[in-house]
């Protein structure tokens, strides 16, 4: 049964025509992934779906009485709560079904004999349900979430404002889950997740008795949990009715398909409208070309497959280093007490280093505190003084009402529009991205943006930390490709062993001090 229509529905954004009379449906039990490249409206999608947007045309149509949860990773959430706080209010209603029932059975010394047994009656339904909801096993729950996502128990006692960007996407992923809605709506789940803990989820997802539409640019997390796969191209949502290899195949027979009946109708039209051309004005034949004229008019058009965008990252370096890049002598990093045990590191000139460990054990916190941008606690490092660096942060905002052009043009004032242009679109981004506000770009744009700003910096040595959150396949192997050709030293933090392991030349895990 649908749980799920969606009908011709269009949505325009700044300008931008995401949608054009699109249809899906959905059907209860579904697990469903949506792709496509970077702005074609995946995140646009489900919050249509959500309902936090709403089309310009068309209707979106949920069956009646299904709870949807959608994640978003920037919901805003009270700072001063604590995460118990945030977690518990999942059960707030179950709580106070037990508040009633405790009522219930306090009340029977005060009430006559006969209506012991209907009281009883009343707060022993009620126990049913809270059985039936597992409220007694709340506790266990959210342990399971939270080591399954891999946070620690005592994370429950601590402030929102004091958690890590990814502990705080965790959090809001992990409530999502507990929360047991009939529809999971999941925009990039994995993007703060390690290798085991997208596995957990992998199993959590496929183990799901209900639907779930997921985005996500993890291609074997892709892979683990497909069994229908919706597409966004050409403003349509296409219906794949199998795993995310099964898209993949019967992807490139549709696009070859589509290919090969645009050319055909392509030479139709040429051929209609020579003939229309040389007919028109002859007496004899004038019925024929303006009947023909009428037909071409009425011709439903094929659209030409969409083709793949072309990448073209580079970081091109001034000046090399000399042999000792970074050295550091016993460096404590935090912001009270020590996140990980002394560092003692030694990067040399050219070395390209994966910088890993579990999420929210301090690998951004790291990287900032070598930069200066945060103080070390003890202990010391070293930059060699010809080091040139060129920062990538994990997390980064723009100002409202600021477009892309204006962005670069802002950072290389020297640049010529044409070369502002080419710069964006050298890294994905046309004429109609770079001239519109970048906050609605979608998270894979805003990082290309980024990734531009970063070439004509020239560092001899780059630092990205998170670079691949958001980015899609082909923009992924772009930038690995650039990054394997890197004539300088590199220092990455990733989190997907399967983009650093062909760029780097070791990796330095951190891991949290032992008690």
């Amino acid at each position: 049964m649908s749980i799920l229509e969606v009908e011709n529905i269009k949505f325009s954004y700044s300008g931008e025509q995401l949608y054009q009379q699109a249809s899906m449906r959905l059907f209860e039990g579904e697990h469903a992934v949506l792709v496509g490249p970077n702005g074609t409206g995946k995140s646009t999608l489900l919050k249509l779906l959500d309902k936090s947007l709403k089309p310009d045309a068309g209707s979106i149509n949920w069956m009646a009485n299904k709870k949807i949860g959608y994640l978003d990773q920037y919901a805003k959430i009270n700072p001063k709560l604590l995460v118990k706080s945030y977690l518990y209010d999942v059960f707030l209603p179950l709580f106070e079904k037990e508040k009633e029932m405790e009522k219930l059975y306090l009340s029977v010394a005060n009430e006559p004999e006969e209506k012991h047994e209907r009281i009883m009656h009343w707060a022993s339904d009620i126990q049913e349900q809270l059985l039936d909801s597992d409220f007694y096993q709340m506790k266990s729950l959210i342990g399971n979430i939270i080591h399954g996502l891999g946070l620690q128990m005592d994370i429950l006692d601590m402030q929102i404002k004091h958690l890590s960007g990814g502990m705080r996407a965790k959090i809001i992923l992990g409530k999502l889950l507990l929360e047991n809605a009939d529809v999971l709506l999941l925009d990039e789940p994995t993007n703060f997740l390690d290798v085991k803990h997208i596995e957990w989820l992998t199993k959590f997802l496929n183990g799901y008795d209900k639907a779930f539409i997921v985005v996500s640019h993890h291609e074997e997390f892709l892979m683990d949990i497909a069994q229908t796969v919706f597409a966004l191209e050409n403003g349509q949502i296409s219906r794949y009715k199998g795993d995310y290899l099964f898209y993949l195949s019967e992807r490139e027979l549709r696009i070859a398909q589509q290919e090969k009946a645009f050319v055909t109708q392509q030479k139709f039209i040429k051929k209609t409208e020579d003939f229309i051309k040389k007919n028109i004005v002859r007496a004899t034949t004038t019925k024929r070309a303006q009947s023909r004229r009428k037909m071409l008019a009425k011709i439903e058009r094929i659209k030409a497959p969409e083709q793949s965008r072309n990448y073209h990252f580079h970081f091109p370096l001034s000046r090399t280093t000399g042999k000792d890049v970074f050295i550091s002598n016993d460096l404590e990093i935090g912001y009270s007490d020590s996140l990980l045990e002394p560092l003692n590191i030694a990067i040399l000139k050219q070395e390209k280093v994966a910088i890993t460990g579990k999420n929210g054990v301090g690998k951004s916190t790291f990287i900032k505190t070598v930069l200066d941008i945060i103080p070390k606690l003890a202990g010391e490092y070293h930059w060699i003084d010809t080091a040139h660096i060129a920062y990538f942060e994990q997390e980064s905002k723009f100002e409202d009402g600021i477009t892309p052009f204006q962005v670069v043009h802002h950072r290389y004032q020297h640049f010529t529009k044409k070369d502002v242009m080419s710069l964006l679109g050298n890294h994905g981004i046309d004429y109609e991205m770079a001239t519109r506000d970048i906050n609605t770009l979608s998270g894979g744009e805003q990082t290309k943006v980024r990734l531009a700003l970063l070439r004509h910096q020239k560092g001899n040595v780059l630092i990205l930390d998170e670079p691949t959150n958001h980015l899609d396949f082909a923009a992924k192997e772009a930038l690995k490709d650039a990054l394997i050709n890197y004539e300088g030293t590199l220092i990455l933090v990733s989190h997907e062993k399967e983009f650093y392991q062909d760029i780097c030349d070791y990796e330095i895990s951190l891991y949290e001090p032992e008690e």
